[in-house]
Formats: C-alpha cells, structure tokens, sequence
C-alpha cells in the first residue's frame, strides 16, 4: 500500500484495487446474444434492468450527444457495493455498510453567490425543474477502475440558467453535506470537511454535466449519492460530488478538497487523460468492474473518457499536463 503523508490513511496502487472476490460469480449478460444484437439492446435495457430495491425514479432516454454510451452497462450490485465515498469510511465496501444513517429526507441546497437569483430549493422543487432524463455514463476513478451506469436526472445547466449567473461568475463550487451524526467517516483525518469540489462555469453548463438524482431507474442509494450528486463523465470520479446541499457562484477558482489533501496528485480540472500519470501509478489503462476474472485484459483508457468530441474544445490550447 502507499500513503498520503499526514493523512492518516492508505490510498491504494492501481494495481491492488480489485480483489479477486470482486470478480466472482458475475458472469450475468446473455452469452448467446450477437454483439451487433446486443449492442442495439444495451439502452433498452438499462432502461428494463431496475433492481427493484429503492423508490422507482425513470427517465426518458436522453437526446443529448454522447449521453448514452453502447457499453455494456455494469450490473446493480457492483455499482452500488464498490464505491469512493470517504465520508462513510475510505474502503471500497464501507458506504454500503455504513450509509444506512443518512437521512436524504428533507433535503435542501442553497444557491449562492454571483447570481441574480439566489434562493434555497427543496428536492421536490429539484426533480421539477427540468424533465429527467436516463443517461448511460463512463464512469472512470483514478485508481484505475471504471465503471458505465445509467443514471437519472438533467443537464446542471437547466437549473444555473435559472439562477441566472452574473458576468462575474466564472467557477462553481459544490459543497456537500458533512454531518458527524449521519457520516462516521467524519471523525477521521482523510480530508478536510465538507468535500468541496468545483468547475469552470462553461464545464458546469455543458449539457453533459449531469445533476442526478437517481440511476437504474431508482433513486440514488444513499452509498451512491443520495438525494443528489453531480455526475461528470470526463472527469476523474471525486469530481461528482456527492449528497450537495451548496452550490456556489464564485469569480476565483476554489480550491478543492483534494487539492487541499494532496495538490501533486489532484488538480482542479481532473480531466482521464491516458497521457498524465498519477504520480504513483500510471494512468494508460483501466479495469472494468464485473468484468471476468482478474486475467481479463486491461482496457486503454480513453481520451475524456471517451467523450473527447463533445467536450474537447473546452481545453482548445490548455496545456492538459500543466493543468492537470
């Protein structure tokens, strides 16, 4: 295992992520379907695959470009029982053991800051908004596993059009719920609470930049979110911030809180790009969650995680080593 300095807990290498446990028993996709045959299905059924487990959340299939990727996507149990979520505890396993004590009801998040209307939204007024939507993503982490789910909510643009920014307003800060008496996770030194995380203004009104709400056509598990997270398929995964009760109109890029933990390892902008290693491990290849066996191939890891035509022109002569 490797450390961060001071931080009082370990950060897993690329290549110790996945136990071979994780891997058994997921042989759970027809073997006799064509590929071409099965490719054609892969949105209907996301859309026909809820688990049945949580309050029913659809969404109509997405038209937005890029929305819905053909992969096929990873089943409800692995996505839902392997998660990065530090403020119910830093293993893999602890948020679905562990976020049974959030309440995701009442829910508010407050908007603030560079806006011409500021205000406080409850969740009902939330799912409202706009029409929700199913969206299969990539979802890509830097300790090198991945993940595709369909999730369900809208483009985070329909609700800062709303709000209306000010020409000030050039970042947005998300601050997420950080209560010792919901998330154990809390008491430990891993990083400094809230999690706080931010975009550039124009990366937030992308129309792929998702607020969700829900995935597999449910309501989010508390492990996975719950009530409401961001979800940006380009980026590295700790950019989605999760259960945000604040979002913030600032004119200064914030600081985030993995910036804060570890500046050399996580920049502001988190962008999957294959060509910047993480300073210990490389970051050329990804794993698939619920692929077979630990002898399954590695996968190249793709430019913006696949979603380089929709949102490469956003870093049109950026230097995507120096911002990393």
């Amino acid at each position: 295992m490797h450390f961060l300095k001071d931080r009082g807990f370990s950060h897993a290498h690329a290549s110790e992520i996945t136990p071979q446990g994780i891997y058994a028993a997921r042989r759970r996709w027809m073997q006799g379907l064509a590929a071409g045959a099965a490719l054609q299905a892969l949105p209907a059924l996301a859309q026909s695959a809820r688990p049945g487990k949580l309050a029913p959340l659809p969404g109509g299939r997405s038209s937005v470009a890029g929305a819905m990727v053909m992969d096929k996507p990873t089943s409800y149990a692995d996505a839902s029982s392997y998660n990065n979520y530090y403020e119910f505890g830093t293993d893999k396993s602890d948020p679905e053991r562990a976020a049974h004590t959030l309440k995701p009801r009442p829910w508010t998040v407050a908007v603030e800051g560079e806006v011409k209307k500021p205000g406080t939204f409850d969740l009902d007024t939330l799912l409202k908004l706009a029409p929700l939507e199913e969206r299969i993503y990539r979802l890509r982490c830097v300790e090198g596993w991945a993940m595709v789910i369909p999730w369900v909510g809208y483009s985070l643009a329909e609700l800062i059009k709303r709000v209306e920014p000010t020409g000030n307003a050039k970042y947005v800060q998300f601050v997420t719920l950080a209560d010792k008496a919901q998330m154990p996770g809390l008491s430990s030194g891993v990083l400094d609470w809230p999690y706080v995380e931010g975009l550039r203004l124009d990366e937030a009104m992308h129309p792929l930049t998702l607020l969700a709400f829900g995935m597999y056509g449910e309501v989010l598990p508390h492990q996975n979110g719950a009530p409401l997270r961001l979800v940006v398929p380009w980026k590295y995964g700790f950019k989605s911030g999760k259960s945000i009760v604040k979002i913030r109109f600032v004119e200064s890029q914030p600081k985030t809180s993995w910036q804060s933990a570890a500046a050399r390892e996580y920049g502001f902008f988190s962008n999957v790009n294959p060509t910047v290693d993480h300073p210990r491990w490389s970051q050329a290849t990804e794993r698939r969650i619920g692929e077979d066996g630990l002898f399954a191939k590695k996968r190249p890891t793709l430019m913006f995680n696949g979603y380089e035509t929709q949102v490469g022109q956003l870093y049109a002569g950026m230097d995507l080593k120096k911002f990393y």
